[in-house]
C-alpha cells in the first residue's frame, strides 16, 4: 500500500520574519524545526537563497534579481550558491545553537564557517566607507561570494566581537530558531512572543486544566 506524501509548502525565503537582530543568525533561521515532523526549510533551491537575500537586504535589489536570473540558467552557479549557502547556514546555526545552550561550538562548524568566509574573503576588495574602510564584491565577477560574502562576514564579527552571552536559541518547543538579546535585562526567551510566546502559555494553560 502506498503512503501518499503531501508536497512541502511553498518556501517563505522572501517573506519569513527577521526577529534575530543580526543578519547571519537570520540566515541560520532559514530552516527551523529540526528534527521534529514541524521540520521546514526554505532554502530548497538556488533561486531560494536570491530571495532571502533581497528580503533581508543583504545584497542589493538590482544584485539580487540577477542572481535570481542567473542560477534559473546556470544549472553550476545554483549547485555552487546551494553548496556553500547549506555550509554556511549549517555552520552559523550550529556554533549559535552551542553557544545558546553555553556549550562549546563544534569544531567542525568553526572549521567550515572559517572556509566560506576565506574564500568570500578572497573576491572581495576594501573600498572606503563613510566612518570605516568595507569590504565589496562584484556579484557578476564573483556571484556566490558576493551573496554569501556579508553574512559569512556577519557571523565571523558576531563570533568573535559580540556578546556570546547573548546569543539565544528559542524556548519554543519545536522550534530553533537563534536570535540576539539586545533586551536592557537580557531575558528575552522567545524568538517572537506573539508566536512561540503564546504557544508556550497556551500549553501551560491547556496542562493546568487537564491536571484540574
Amino acid at each position: 500500500m502506498k503512503v501518499s506524501t503531501s508536497p512541502p509548502p511553498p518556501s517563505r525565503a522572501g517573506s519569513l520574519d527577521l526577529i534575530a537582530d543580526d543578519l547571519a543568525l537570520d540566515f541560520a533561521n532559514t530552516e527551523s524545526g529540526r528534527g521534529f515532523p514541524s521540520h521546514e526549510n526554505h532554502l530548497r533551491e538556488a533561486e531560494h537563497v536570491a530571495q532571502w537575500l533581497k528580503h533581508a537586504k543583504a545584497l542589493p535589489a538590482e544584485d539580487a534579481d540577477w542572481l535570481k536570473g542567473e542560477v534559473s540558467k546556470r544549472a553550476d552557479l545554483a549547485a555552487d550558491l546551494m553548496t556553500q549557502a547549506i555550509a554556511l547556514r549549517e555552520a552559523i546555526h550550529d556554533i549559535g545553537a552551542a553557544l545558546g545552550r553555553r556549550s562549546k561550538p563544534p569544531a567542525a562548524s568553526l572549521a567550515d564557517l572559517s572556509a566560506v568566509h576565506a574564500r568570500c574573503v578572497a573576491k572581495a576588495s576594501l573600498a572606503p566607507g563613510v566612518l570605516s574602510c568595507r569590504w565589496r564584491w562584484s556579484v557578476r565577477a564573483a556571484p556566490v561570494e558576493a551573496a554569501l560574502g556579508p553574512i559569512a562576514l556577519a557571523a565571523v564579527k558576531l563570533f568573535t566581537e559580540g556578546d556570546l552571552h547573548r546569543i539565544r536559541e528559542c524556548d519554543g518547543h519545536a522550534c530553533g530558531w537563534l536570535f540576539y538579546d539586545r533586551s536592557k535585562n537580557n531575558r528575552r526567551r522567545w524568538c517572537e512572543m506573539e508566536v512561540c510566546g503564546n504557544r508556550a502559555k497556551q500549553r501551560r494553560l491547556t496542562a493546568r486544566r487537564r491536571a484540574d
